[in-house]
């Protein structure tokens, strides 16, 4: 996946720019939803954990926290910050292994539209079933093929700041629904110094018929889907969707282990101990 070169430089300065995300008030609807079904507390894994910031507000409700995530170096911050005992594992998403199940899983941040290939996607949500608990949840938000190309298509988003800033551009293709994210990143270093980072991203629009779909063959059970982090059903001019899906059913699912990433792991991991 291109997501573990394209966040090398970003992790650096990737909480700093997505300080308009309202993690907070998502943590609040994830809960309440999970509530909703019967669940308050128990293990529970978020793929595409980024720096930890979810993370901690799931952990502090009372979840036991399992983070997945592909960047080392997004990883490394969230060590950073987050608990010693919260789980940090570096591994791709598409072929992420637990030890046991877990009472739910979370991915926010649109974290689902990185796997370009449905193929691909199709795995995570087998993999995602897999490790589920009897009859437990998986929350997801993914960004819409209505998004890409009718809003943020073929536009440039600027921001200047004191100490940072980036300028962003969209590229999007109808006809392989990729949108081509380049980016341009400059860090202050000093006062008279600004360093530039380039990095290029690929994210896949999704339709929620498309999504239906996959989690069905995967083998899961849709729920329901909303307007975002809002209280209302997804629709047509849904940018972004919140879905609901839950475990129904195993499917044998094993890959050999990697000796570098298990080393990795453990390097992260070790975090605050050191």
């Amino acid at each position: 996946m291109e997501t573990e070169k394209s966040y090398e430089s970003f992790a650096r300065v990737y909480d700093e720019l997505m300080d308009n995300v309202p993690y907070g008030k998502w943590a609040a609807r994830i809960l309440q939803l999970f509530r909703k079904q019967g669940i308050e507390g128990g293990l529970a894994l978020e793929l595409g954990c980024g720096t930890g910031k979810m993370l901690m507000q799931l952990g502090k409700a009372g979840y036991d926290m399992i983070g997945v995530d592909s960047s080392l170096d997004m990883l490394q911050i969230a060590r950073e910050k987050c608990p010693a005992d919260y789980l940090l594992l570096l591994q791709d998403m598409r072929s992420f292994e637990l030890y046991g199940t877990v009472a739910v899983t979370v991915s926010v941040c649109d974290s689902i539209n990185y796997i370009k290939d449905p193929e691909d996607l199709r795995e995570v949500f087998c993999l995602v079933n897999n490790y589920l608990d009897p009859g437990g949840l998986f929350l997801f938000d993914f960004n819409t093929e209505h998004k890409y190309r009718d809003i943020i298509g073929e536009t440039v988003i600027a921001e200047d700041r004191e100490d940072v800033s980036f300028i962003w551009y969209n590229d999007y293709d109808q006809e392989s629904h990729i949108n081509e994210i380049s980016l341009r990143v400059f860090v202050r270093e000093r006062e008279d110094l600004f360093r530039k980072f380039e990095e290029t991203h690929f994210q896949r629009g999704y339709t929620l018929v498309e999504i239906k779909e996959l989690l069905r063959e995967a083998g899961m059970e849709f729920v329901d889907a909303w307007d975002g982090y809002e209280d209302r059903p997804a629709g047509p001019d849904s940018e972004r969707i919140l879905v609901l899906a839950r475990e129904k059913g195993k499917k044998g699912i094993g890959s050999d282990d990697d000796q570098t990433v298990e080393n990795l792991n453990e390097m992260i991991n070790k975090g605050k101990k050191e």
